[in-house]
């Protein structure tokens, strides 16, 4: 029994494979690393071999020094791309960073080894939330259906023009820092009153010490109206779904 190996369409399959694997490797839910390594690299070959009718037939054989050269530019080209969909996820992290820094909450941040992030506890319920949203809503399907459409704008070694996608990650970055604004803000505003409030307070009574006061009245505050954030969270990581599917298709 003898079985025919066409080395072009392996050749192509093992670029797919290595970008693919690069991008699950950074891109969010899949960076998250309670999924092993080996798992993420076998699900990145398994997709490539799924996308092989894409990209084999618009792929030419390259020489060994060129070949090599197409992999390590397949691996800087999927963890551009898994870069884009972390920056835009990232907003729902930020948000929870600026509850908790104007929550009182900031100086109990730790480091939390599976996702990667530094944050107190607001910033790792929204994150933990926004990784369980993506896969309860299937919203990863549309992130890795945006990836597989890349391969149509990006050809396996066909590089990527590096001066476009550092404007779209510095578009990416602004408009993950006015997402992050935009998603704490109602909180951002009560407290900030909050503050306002117990300024007055203490000019007029000075005695009162109305500082003392504020930290349990700003927890209390954040306990209390933190659940309007968390139950728009879902059409939160919804918009940002799009939009990273969006940023996936649209590089050059």
């Amino acid at each position: 029994m003898e079985i025919t190996l066409a080395l072009g369409w392996l050749e192509a399959v093992m670029l797919a494979g290595v970008r693919m694997t690069a991008f699950l490797f950074v891109a969010p839910p899949f960076s998250y690393n309670a999924f092993p390594k080996r798992v993420k690299a076998m699900l990145g070959i398994g997709l490539a071999l799924a996308v092989s009718p894409q990209v084999v037939p618009v792929y030419e054989s390259l020489d060994t020094a060129s070949y090599f050269g197409a992999l390590v530019l397949e691996i800087v080209v999927g963890a551009a791309l898994g870069f884009l969909v972390l920056i835009v996820f990232s907003a729902v992290q930020s948000a929870g960073n600026l509850i908790d820094m104007f929550g009182g909450f900031q100086m109990a941040q730790g480091f939390d080894p599976q996702s990667m992030i530094n944050g107190a506890q607001f910033a790792r319920l929204f994150h933990l939330t926004a990784l369980a949203l993506l896969f309860a809503s299937g919203g990863y399907q549309l992130i890795i259906g945006g990836l597989v459409r890349s391969f149509t704008a990006l050809p396996v070694a066909g590089g990527i023009n590096l001066a476009a996608s550092a404007e779209v990650m510095i578009e990416s970055v602004s408009q993950m820092f006015l997402a992050s604004v935009q998603i704490a803000g109602p909180l951002l505003i009560v407290l900030f009153l909050a503050d306002a409030g117990l300024g007055l307070l203490t000019r007029v009574a000075p005695a009162l010490n109305a500082f003392a006061l504020g930290f349990p009245l700003k927890i209390f505050l954040t306990l209390a109206l933190a659940g309007i954030v968390f139950v728009a969270l879902p059409s939160i990581v919804s918009a940002l779904t799009g939009e990273a599917v969006g940023l996936l298709t649209g590089v050059r």
